[in-house]
């Protein structure tokens, strides 16, 4: 098969294509690098530095072959930029992926696989773990930028046939076993790469943005899953999307706060973190973990990578191996 991959020089994105090329399959690359790494994409992988912004440049690469279907990762993706600048990420990611979606209309496409996400449910009522069927209430502009291209995506299906997979991650963290890829983001927001950074010297002590929430100890509760168990469920998305658009909440479906991860890293890495406490983020819910059974159940999808130690033990690995990320 044949598959366009947008925001393929990303850290999920990468890792998406990492696991189409495993499974066999023609890739190609389309990125315009403000936040991905050219160094991130396999040489062997054809690659076009383009803005989706570019309605033109966009329909002319999509228009180039008869695609069995489209990856999309390519957005702005900081909650918390996105409440500081609100009509900036709603105009970049919602223009965006519209372009992106008219063109797979007009050039034919049939399948299309949407990286969105956890922060659809971002309001204080709701049941965790969180379904599918839960109430959308996006708690940031980031959250409710993915909401619009859901709803874009459900029209595409309705009005041109376009079947879509819009997959709700929650937290993407790891790296390739193999050492391939990993996670480099500038400037760093995740919690994982932050404390392995602070726990090598790296960067100053790491800051905890809130220790007063309402959990077991006052931190964060996240739901983390390996970036290569999120890469296995776009290939399994893909199968189902033969007949029917589906969406799929996907995590491991058991919450970490942000001091068992530092508890987790200082595990593998035989070293104490070194922290202190910060304001909480605007945009921040306390706690966001998956249900993902109708995942499982339709797919048949499960974690490779069970636990958060396995997790953080291959971002650690290729973290040591790569010190300055793709810049080195």
């Amino acid at each position: 098969m044949r598959y366009l991959v947008t925001g393929g020089a990303g850290f999920v994105g990468s890792h998406v294509v990492l696991a189409l090329l495993d499974a066999g399959h023609e890739v190609v690359v389309l990125d315009n690098l403000s936040t991905g790494h050219r160094e991130a994409i396999p040489q062997s992988v054809p690659f076009h530095q383009i803005d989706l912004m570019d309605y033109d440049a966009t329909r002319s690469v999509v228009a180039q072959h008869k695609w069995d279907g489209v990856l999309h990762f390519a957005a702005l993706s900081l909650v918390g930029e996105s409440v500081r600048a609100p009509f900036h990420y709603l105009r970049q990611n919602y223009l965006t992926g519209l372009n992106l979606i008219q063109a797979c209309t007009e050039a034919g496409v049939k399948k299309l696989v949407f990286s969105s996400t956890s922060a659809l449910f971002g309001g204080p009522e709701r049941s965790e773990p969180i379904p599918e069927a839960a109430l959308i209430e996006p708690g940031s502009p980031y959250g409710e930028s993915k909401f619009l291209i859901e709803r874009v995506l459900h029209w595409a299906d309705s009005i041109y046939g376009l079947r879509s997979a819009c997959l709700r991650y929650f937290n993407a963290a790891g790296a390739d076993a193999e050492g391939r890829a990993g996670e480099d983001h500038r400037p760093e927001t995740h919690l994982i790469p932050l404390t392995i950074d602070a726990v090598l010297g790296r960067r100053p002590p790491l800051k905890l943005f809130g220790t007063d929430y309402p959990t077991s100890d006052g931190s964060c509760v996240r739901d983390y899953i390996h970036v290569t168990d999120l890469a296995d469920a776009h290939i399994l998305a893909l199968e189902q999307i033969e007949t029917r658009s589906v969406t799929y909440n996907i995590g491991d479906g058991r919450g970490y706060s942000n001091f068992e991860v530092i508890q987790s890293i200082e595990r593998v890495s035989g070293r104490k973190v070194p922290w202190e406490v910060a304001p909480r983020r605007q945009g921040d819910p306390a706690v966001l973990i998956a249900d993902s059974t109708t995942l499982q159940k339709e797919t048949g999808w499960k974690p490779k990578f069970g636990t958060l130690d396995q997790i953080v033990e291959t971002a650690f690995r290729w973290r040591k191996a790569h010190p300055d990320g793709y810049g080195d």
